[in-house]
This record gives C-alpha cells, sequence and structure tokens, in this order.
C-alpha cells in the first residue's frame, strides 16, 4: 500500500531517539484498565511526540515539512485503535506541555495542546486527575499574550465542561458532524471542499476522490447512521462510568443487538440536561442516569452479572465531506441553501417551503453570472392591466390560482406560449430590524477596545486575527447549521473565493436567508500545479513573478503549525498521485481526509485579509464601467512594451530616456502613525504590480503594496517611492494608451483596453445596510452614529488556522 511506504518512509527520517529524561517514570498512577497496559511503549509516545514538533522555519526543508505532517498522522493512527494508548499519550502530552511551560518555549505550546485536544476528544475514559492537570494548565495560558490566551481560553471553557459531563465533545461533534437527528442537539455541520479544476486535474483529481470514499465521509447511508449511534452511546457511558463499573465488550455486544436510535436519544436527553443544569448538583447525578442506562442495556442481553472490563474502541469518524470541482457554474449560496433545505427537521416544513419559494422565486430575478454593478432587473412591463396587449388572456386560467404555479418555474415557463406576458406573484420586501442586526453581527469587530473612534479614524495597520472582544461579550446568534467551506489550489481560487464570498454577502444585504441559520468558517490548503521541467533562462522570469501561493506561504510564517501539517500538504498529494499512478487502488487508510478533518476541528482562530474593491473603466466609452473585487494580487502592464528585452530598456535609462506609459497616481498614503497623506504624481513605466499579502514578515502591514515596474531618472526628485504602501489609490493613463488589468493571476480575469481603475476595501454589506437605516429616521446627524461606529466598514476574509499570528 503507498501510504504505508510514504509513512515509513517519513518515520525513517526522523533523528536519533532523545533522551526521556524525566518521561522515564511510569504515567502518574496510569493504569484506569487495571489489567491492561499499553501496547506501546511511553517511550516510543515520546519520541514521536518531538518528531512532529515544528522547528525554526530557517532550519526546515520542504522535505521536512512533509515529514512532520505524516509523523502526526502516524502518532495519532497509533493510539486511535487502543484506548489505553490514547490514554498513556495524554500523559506525555500534558507532561511535555508543563515542560515548555518551565523553559518558555512558547512555540512548542500550541502545537502540543492541539494534539492534546484531538487525543482527548478520541480517548474512552480520562481520569480525574488528568482532567485537572489539563484544566489548570490551559487556565494558565490566560495569564500569556494573544494569540495563547485566545485559544487557552477556548480549551479552558471546553475542558471546564468535560470534566464535568465526560464524553460531550466526542458526542456533540458526532452528532452535528453525522448529521444524527436529535431534538436535544439540533446542531449540524458538514464539510464542502473546493477544488480548483486548473490544478486537479490528470491524477490529482482521482486520488482525491478515493481518498475521500476510503474515508467514508462521502457516504452517508442509514447503516452508518445506527453505527454512528451506537458509538456515541458506547462512548458516552464508557467516558462518565471508566473501566471500574463498565464492560465495554459487553456493552459493544449488547448494542449490536438492539435497536440502538431509542437509546442514542436518551443519552443525548441525559447530557444536555446536564449541561443546562451545571454544577447545581442535583439528585440524580450523571453517573448514577447512566449506570441506570447501561445495566438496562446489558442486562437484557442475558449476559454475565455486570462488573468492569476492557473498554472498547469507539474511533472518531470523518465528517461528511462533498467534493466539488469549484467552475464557474458552482455557486456556494446555491449549495449551501440545497443543504440546509435537504438537513431540516420535519417540524419546520412550512418555514422551509415558504423559504423555498422564496428562493424559487428569486432564481427567477437574480443571475450571480451578471454583472456585479447590476442591482436591478430592468423590465419593460408596467405593471399596470390597462397597458397589457390586447391579445393577453385574463381569464382564470392565466390568473395566479393558475395550476400551473404549482410545478416548477421552468416547466411553466416552457408550457406558455412565448408570445403570452405572463406575470409572477411579486412582493418588496423591507429588510427588518432583525435582518439587519444579523447582517451587522459579522461586521462588529473589536476596534473598540483599540481606541478607533470617532469621525474619520481608520482602523491600524496590524492585522486582525482570532475573535474579537466585542464577539466575546456580545456573542452572535445561535446558528444550528455550519458550513466548513475547504478551498484547495494557489491564489487563483483564493480570488474565487473572495469574490463569492462579496456576492454571497451582497445577495443576503439584498433578500436575508441564510445568514442567520448558516455559519460560514473558510479554510485554506494551498496546493501548487504540478511543476514543469523548466530551463534555467526561465528560472529568474518564474521568480520575478512571484510564488503562486502567497497567502498559504503567509500563514505559514505566521503559524508553524499551520506550516507543518496543511501548507506541506500540497507537496504530499502531488507525491500520493505519483505513488497512485505506480500502484492504482483505492487507499485503504485515507490520509488527505484524515488531515482535513483535523484541520477544520481544530483551526478555529481565523487570520482576516481585507478584500479590495475595484472599479474599472474601459477607453471605449461606450462600454460600461465593470466592478470587480481581488484579495492577493493585481498586475497591469502595457502590452505595447510586454515584448521589450531589458538590455533595450537599460540602453534607454542610460541615455536618459525611460520606456513606458505615463500614468497617474493618486493614492492615500498610509503611515504608522495613523496621519495619511494624500499624494499625486505621474510616472513613466511600463506596468505596476499591487499585493496585497506581504512578501515576509518584518512588512506585516495590513495595506497594499504598489511597486511599479521602472521608476524614471528624472522623476525621482519627486520622491518616487519604490514601493507605495497605501489602502486607496487611483491609476489612470494620461496618453492615449491602454493597459491590461489581471486579478489574482486568474487569466479569465483579465480585463483589456483599461483606462483606468479605482481600488479600495471593500465596504460590508452589513455596514451598509445599518447605516441607511438609521439614515431614514436622522437627518444631519454624526456620519458614524450608533453602533456602526463600532464596526468595520471593509469586508475581511477570514481564513481559519491553528493559531491565528504568532509574533
Amino acid at each position: 500500500m503507498y501510504l504505508c511506504s510514504l509513512t515509513l518512509r517519513c518515520e525513517r527520517t526522523v533523528n536519533k531517539p532523545l533522551s526521556v529524561g524525566d518521561n522515564k517514570s511510569s504515567t502518574d498512577s496510569m493504569d484506569p484498565e487495571g489489567c491492561c497496559s499499553p501496547t506501546v511503549p511511553e517511550s516510543e509516545l515520546y519520541r514521536s511526540v518531538q518528531a512532529v514538533l515544528p522547528r525554526g522555519m530557517d532550519q526546515q526543508r520542504p522535505m521536512d515539512l512533509c515529514n512532520q505532517g505524516m509523523l502526526r498522522w502516524t502518532l495519532h493512527k497509533k493510539v486511535l485503535n487502543s484506548p489505553v494508548n490514547s490514554l498513556s499519550l495524554l500523559w506525555v502530552l500534558i507532561k511535555e506541555l508543563e515542560k515548555a511551560e518551565r523553559w518558555d518555549s512558547r512555540k512548542f505550546i500550541i502545537p502540543l495542546l492541539h494534539t492534546l485536544m484531538y487525543a482527548i476528544v478520541q480517548t474512552a475514559y480520562i481520569p480525574d486527575e488528568l482532567y485537572k492537570r489539563v484544566y489548570d494548565f490551559c487556565k494558565r495560558l490566560l495569564t500569556y499574550p494573544q494569540p495563547y490566551c485566545t485559544v487557552g481560553l477556548s480549551y479552558t471553557r471546553q475542558i471546564k465542561t468535560e470534566r464535568l459531563i465526560p464524553g460531550l465533545m466526542y458526542q456533540r461533534m458526532v452528532t452535528a458532524e453525522q448529521r444524527l437527528k436529535s431534538e436535544h442537539y439540533p446542531f449540524q455541520e458538514r464539510v464542502f471542499v473546493l477544488a480548483d479544476p486548473q490544478i486537479f486535474s490528470g491524477l490529482l483529481m482521482p486520488v482525491l476522490e478515493g481518498d475521500l470514499e476510503a474515508s467514508g465521509s462521502a457516504s452517508a447511508g442509514f447503516g452508518n447512521v445506527l453505527d454512528h449511534m451506537r458509538n456515541v452511546v458506547q462512548h458516552s457511558i464508557q467516558a462518565s462510568l471508566g473501566p471500574e463499573s463498565c464492560h465495554g465488550q459487553k456493552l459493544a455486544q449488547a448494542l449490536t443487538d438492539k435497536e440502538v436510535e431509542s437509546y442514542f436519544q436518551e443519552v443525548m436527553a441525559i447530557f444536555e440536561q446536564s449541561v443546562e443544569e451545571g454544577s447545581k448538583g442535583e439528585e440524580r447525578t450523571l453517573t448514577s442516569r447512566l449506570q441506570e442506562l447501561y445495566q438496562k442495556i446489558v442486562s437484557d442481553s442475558n449476559s454475565e452479572p455486570l462488573c468492569g472490563g476492557p473498554l472498547h474502541n469507539c474511533p472518531l469518524p470523518n465528517p461528511e465531506m462533498r467534493l466539488y470541482l469549484w467552475t464557474e457554474d458552482l455557486d456556494i449560496w446555491r449549495e449551501l441553501f440545497k443543504w440546509f433545505r435537504s438537513s431540516s427537521v420535519s417540524e419546520n416544513f412550512s418555514c422551509l417551503s415558504q423559504e423555498q419559494e422564496d428562493f424559487e422565486v428569486d432564481e427567477s430575478t437574480y443571475n450571480l453570472s451578471a454583472d456585479m454593478a447590476r442591482f436591478s432587473i430592468l423590465s419593460n412591463d408596467s405593471g399596470i392591466e390597462r397597458d397589457l396587449p390586447s391579445s393577453f388572456d385574463m381569464s382564470p386560467s392565466s390568473s395566479l390560482d393558475s395550476p400551473c404555479l404549482s410545478s416548477s418555474w421552468e416547466q411553466c415557463k416552457s408550457e406558455q406560449d412565448p408570445v403570452r406576458l405572463s406575470r409572477r406573484p411579486c412582493i418588496k420586501l423591507r429588510l427588518t430590524a432583525k435582518d439587519g442586526i444579523a447582517l451587522m453581527q459579522d461586521a462588529l469587530e473589536d476596534q473598540a477596545s483599540q481606541g478607533v473612534r470617532g469621525k474619520g479614524r481608520r482602523p491600524p495597520l496590524q492585522r486582525q486575527t482570532g475573535t474579537s472582544m466585542m464577539q466575546s461579550h456580545f456573542p452572535k446568534q445561535q446558528r444550528h447549521f455550519t458550513a466548513r467551506i475547504v478551498v484547495m489550489g494557489d491564489d487563483r481560487v483564493l480570488g474565487h473565493l473572495a469574490k463569492a464570498y462579496y456576492l454571497y454577502r451582497k445577495r443576503e444585504a439584498r433578500r436575508l436567508c441564510l445568514t442567520m441559520k448558516v455559519n460560514l468558517q473558510f479554510y485554506y490548503i494551498p496546493v501548487r500545479a504540478a511543476s514543469a521541467p523548466v530551463s534555467s533562462a526561465k528560472v529568474k522570469l518564474h521568480q520575478s513573478k512571484g510564488s503562486s501561493c502567497t497567502l498559504g506561504s503567509y500563514l505559514s510564517s505566521v503559524d508553524p503549525w499551520y506550516n507543518s501539517n496543511v501548507n506541506s500538504l500540497g507537496n504530499t498529494i502531488h507525491k500520493l498521485a505519483k505513488m497512485h499512478q505506480l500502484n492504482p487502488g483505492t487507499p485503504k487508510d485515507p490520509f488527505i481526509s484524515d488531515v482535513i478533518a483535523y484541520y477544520v476541528r481544530t483551526g478555529q482562530q481565523p487570520v482576516y485579509f481585507t478584500i479590495y474593491f475595484v472599479k474599472i473603466t474601459f477607453t471605449n466609452e461606450t462600454k460600461d464601467p465593470v466592478e470587480d473585487v481581488f484579495l492577493t494580487h493585481l498586475e497591469l502592464d502595457f502590452p505595447e512594451f510586454r515584448q521589450i528585452s531589458a538590455s533595450v530598456r537599460d540602453k534607454k535609462k542610460n541615455s536618459g530616456d525611460v520606456c513606458g506609459a505615463v500614468i497617474s497616481l493618486n493614492y492615500k498614503k498610509v503611515t504608522l502613525s495613523g496621519r495619511d497623506v494624500d499624494v499625486g504624481i505621474s510616472v513613466r513605466t511600463s506596468g505596476a504590480v499591487i499585493d496585497a499579502i506581504p512578501c515576509n514578515e518584518a512588512e506585516d502591514l495590513n495595506c497594499l503594496t504598489l511597486m511599479l515596474n521602472e521608476v524614471p531618472t528624472k522623476t525621482k526628485s519627486q520622491n518616487v517611492e519604490s514601493k507605495i504602501r497605501t489602502n486607496n489609490v487611483k491609476i489612470r493613463t494620461l496618453e492615449r494608451r491602454s493597459f491590461t488589468l489581471t486579478l489574482d493571476r486568474e487569466s479569465r480575469r483579465t480585463y483589456k483596453d483599461v483606462q483606468s481603475i479605482e481600488i479600495f476595501p471593500c465596504l460590508d454589506p452589513g455596514y451598509c445596510v445599518q447605516k441607511t437605516v438609521r439614515s431614514r429616521f436622522s437627518l444631519g446627524a454624526e456620519k458614524d452614529a450608533g453602533l456602526t461606529k463600532y464596526m468595520s466598514k471593509a469586508l475581511p476574509l477570514p481564513i481559519n488556522t491553528f493559531a491565528g499570528i504568532i509574533n
């Protein structure tokens, strides 16, 4: 099996075993199973933990990163099928965390903590002593700076609840990810994997599809649902009772012979009621109620007298994933609505049918592929009956009560005469105050704590990361559906994601449908195209164009754990494709889906990237201006100067003549002090590049960096900088020339014969709606009043990572 051979190769590259030191002792009274002992020695687990820890970025090669991601997966596989090994790993991890705290090795804390929490969810039983040590460590992280305190706060809350109600994290995770119906816990999640078809072609797509099929995440049969319910009941009882009061093997055999759905609903009711009661100390505690349920299940199976024994393994299944090739026909809003419609419970059928009708009506009047600047649909129908043609039939058959309305709109449209004018029921909906608040919640940012108040002040240049304090004090409305959108590709697919997210928000601002129901979370896995052999003459040209995964490189530089597990996955996929070509067949042990599952479960710290709006004007005055967005990269060049060699340019520079066209630059120069300066200059250049992602950590500023291809000698006295940092810029040609514009390195998003462009941060529709509502009731008031002065005007795209930004 090609995956096992790759794993063994990675294990051989591990350094020589490290000295165990203070880890030679036993696992601190770790023997909850009594007669059982770990099958993997503690020293081996210690060496495996040391091997997966991220090292210095300057000391690592791409092969080392690939090995670390594979070794982390191998470590979890070692303990997945053995509850005793999992508990042994927990003791090793907590002692390593305490050692990192004593030695002030902060770069190891977050990787070890994520590995620890992921193992806690999968462990069958955890003693209270271990819970206490983990809780005390997470609580001490609250005194650390960002992002350690944010991650520590999140895990402190989870451990506190898990200690009172053991097995709650596993139960909720499986119930939500596998869409198990329960009135006590109605939350549901799904992972949408969107792959770039320009990269996932040839051998990559079969490998990705086969990996997801092998993990079972692409199937949702009824038999699997019953298996998931059995695992939830099994794990919940074992986690609370432990090996002293529960015999795992007997319980598993008893659940196999029974209808498990009633037991599943009972367990869910017991746990959720315990969550509501908290630590009030009710008479019927969680343990006693589960003990009664355990006796009821096992005693009915004619088994031996009840006693303790070895625990049964309940593997954590991967979440349900849906794989899509992200073509132009794929619409995120449509796919989310289909999922929401199919996942809604029967009790909400009336509400769902109304939303479905609104969806069909909206589909006939709104087209996402149309121009983004088109806010209304032009109609030649005045709406007055006397203006109708004389041939129009006003009989009841053509009225609103026609049976044709009960079928789909497309079928109706085909059955009607194409000449006859047809009408549909229509109503103009106004956004209510509740709708405005729902849109506004996603736009609230932690600007009050940063002192960004008053009129005309912009947020600081430091990029925002993590959950804001504003959202911690004022949590968002609880949404029962969570869509985890994982995009795989380079900067081109991220530009596609930014545009789709902008259209999604703009559509929701016009007609609120999914905002109050679906919570969106975005994840990014950088995957480059297969590298073809190039000549040495083309190497410099390739390097001058920059990396095709600038955002992935940035996230790897600020989050080492992301670099080890996610950034290295792209190289592993190409290696798996080559091995699949030599040894075709479906892998028995999925790797890609396991890494995706680990990423979406533990990567909960977002890094926000500003989406920039571009207004494009063409030289042809009859052509309407176009509005578009970009996220990472914008490039403009003049085609007539593209073929000129560098030597000819140097000769002209030496003679005082500069090759290029004259352009006008008007921009607002941003400074760290916040005193922005308006600058207007005219320069001669052959093109320019605008980057929104910093190329290195030293230049990590949340703004645009504009670089001209060439700056003439004559204008150096005009203080033309090599790098211009701004958030608002206007570029216009002063001669009868036009330039070509390319967004996010995407050839399909190239505009020709462009005369001028205007770039500024994209306004959030939630902010626009709230500001419009306030302007109706206040005349001549302050520009930003009420909650709008605490809101972010820009529309950021949050990409989830493991730690956010580690300084």
